[in-house]
């Protein structure tokens, strides 16, 4: 039996539920939810291009395969009991429960954010936020990973940490969402728990062989990859802060606005603050500024107007450039300043909107209602905003170095790569492909290997190569020390 209709007057999709209540859905709300759904997709594969244009070309294909495989992952996950612990309307106020398991149930009725699209419609945009989420927090296992573990990992993380947090955040039944906290597109669940991800990864791996010398201190090897992925982020993000309102409506507009500010003004303070050490404008430190002023107004976008999103786009631009400082303070080696632009941005955020939400910007929708910020005298907001932000940062650094060392414990998925694999490439090591069609000379790949891939050996000999068909050995056998002695620079092994 049908139980969908149009209205006659306005074409709305009329939908009765099983007990006969009748429920209408705007088309233009649809509508718009549906592209910035596709909106937000597109942003996970700027994350991978982002992330690989800033790192060696032996690695570059890794992050962008790990950025479109974590879709893959991330998607199953959701559907299997993500969206049920995230969005269940019969859980805890810290995780749900398993009412929607495989997605059971998530249909036609009304969604948990709005009565206005169906929760089937909510669930795939919000499906996004959990991609998206996934990917940025596996930046911290760049250059020094394996890969097939990763993807474990990435599993395991949204289940445990993202689902929990985005429960206590965006479901009615949250403690923070109770308490009054504000977070509009997801500072705290996307920036601030994938951020402290990728430091709690970088904490357990370890430092990349070569740390601290001259081998590591190499620019980002495709500038036009990090640019291309900026573009796509930039791009996404009006879907992503401007879908957020769940509406074609005046805060999606406004919500869009703040994003590009934003966006604008912290890239241009990010290259001025460069521009300060060499003199030189820098693509990749407008990129990286740009990327941090959006990451601060993604929480503030349904609640701020244009002049605060000035002052969030400033503030993290200019917290977000120090803030990559602080891996050397603390010794971590933290490779793509996930951290840095993410997590101290999604702080950033989370502080500026209990400073700068504006009652009558909330309302722009005609439905929310909010008692402001700071600067609307409701001083108390910003104290409901700093618990949010800290219990996120700690939830989010504790789980995942506990899910690490589980999976250290566990034959076959220790996550750290082997220096090895290191030393040729995690494309080649793990994926024995490259994002190009050669590889430059680098003085690490001057490994003998076998078959292209890197082999755990012990003793005095790496390896011995393959025999040739006539049964004589296609190369000598190298001493162990000759490979470390190549690769530092003291002499050449050539295979």
């Amino acid at each position: 039996m049908v139980n969908a209709t149009y209205v006659e007057t306005s074409q709305d999709v009329l939908y009765y539920a099983d007990d006969g209540t009748p429920y209408v859905y705007n088309l233009g709300d649809m509508a718009w939810v549906l592209a910035s759904t596709a909106l937000v997709w597109l942003m996970i594969p700027g994350v991978g291009l982002f992330y690989s244009g800033l790192l060696r070309r032996k690695n570059a294909l890794s992050m962008i395969f790990l950025s479109v495989a974590g879709i893959a992952v991330g998607s199953f996950q959701w559907f299997f009991w993500g969206y049920s612990l995230a969005f269940s309307d019969t859980g805890s106020k810290f995780i749900g429960d398993l009412r929607y398991f495989c997605l059971k149930g998530v249909l036609a009725d009304p969604s948990a954010g709005s009565s206005r699209i169906p929760a089937i419609l909510f669930c795939v945009y919000q499906c996004m936020f959990c991609l998206i989420t996934g990917v940025l927090a596996i930046g911290g296992f760049a250059e020094r990973s394996k890969i097939g573990p990763v993807m474990v990992f990435l599993f395991c993380w949204l289940t445990l940490v993202y689902c929990p947090i985005a429960n206590w955040t965006w479901n009615p039944n949250g403690w923070s969402f109770i308490m009054g906290g504000l977070d509009f597109a997801g500072g705290t669940p996307v920036h601030i728990s994938s951020g402290t991800a990728s430091l709690a990864i970088a904490i357990y791996l370890g430092k990349r062989r070569g740390y601290g010398t001259e081998r590591l201190a190499y620019k980002p090897h495709n500038t036009a990859f990090v640019i291309l992925g900026t573009v796509f982020l930039w791009f996404g993000w009006f879907g992503f802060n401007g879908g957020s309102a769940l509406s074609a409506n005046l805060r999606a507009v406004q919500a869009c606005i703040v994003t590009n500010l934003a966006a604008s003004v912290g890239g241009i303070t990010w290259m001025l603050l460069d521009w300060r050490l060499e003199r030189k404008f820098s693509a990749v430190g407008f990129c990286s500024g740009a990327i941090s002023g959006l990451v601060g107004i993604t929480p503030a976008a349904g609640f701020v107007g244009s002049p605060a999103a000035v002052a969030i786009g400033f503030v993290a631009g200019v917290a977000c450039n120090f803030a990559t400082k602080l891996k050397f303070l603390v010794g971590v080696d933290e490779t793509l300043d996930v951290f840095a632009s993410h997590g101290i941005g999604g702080m950033v955020g989370c502080v500026m909107t209990g400073l700068f939400a504006q009652a009558s910007v909330a309302g722009f929708d005609g439905i929310t209602e909010i008692p402001g910020g700071w600067f609307d005298h409701n001083y108390i907001q910003l104290g409901y905003q700093i618990a949010d932000m800290v219990s996120g940062f700690a939830y989010s650094l504790v789980m995942t170095t506990i899910i690490c060392w589980i999976l250290h414990f566990i034959p076959g998925l220790r996550l750290r790569a082997s220096e090895e694999a290191e030393i040729v490439g995690i494309d080649d090591a793990y994926l024995g492909e490259f994002a190009y069609d050669y590889v430059g000379t680098d003085p690490e790949l001057r490994l003998h290997r076998i078959d292209s891939r890197p082999q755990l050996t012990t003793g005095d000999v790496i390896a011995e190569a393959p025999h040739s068909p006539d049964g004589n050995s296609s190369h000598e056998k190298v001493p162990h020390g000759a490979v470390g002695n190549a690769a530092a620079g003291g002499g050449r092994v050539d295979v």
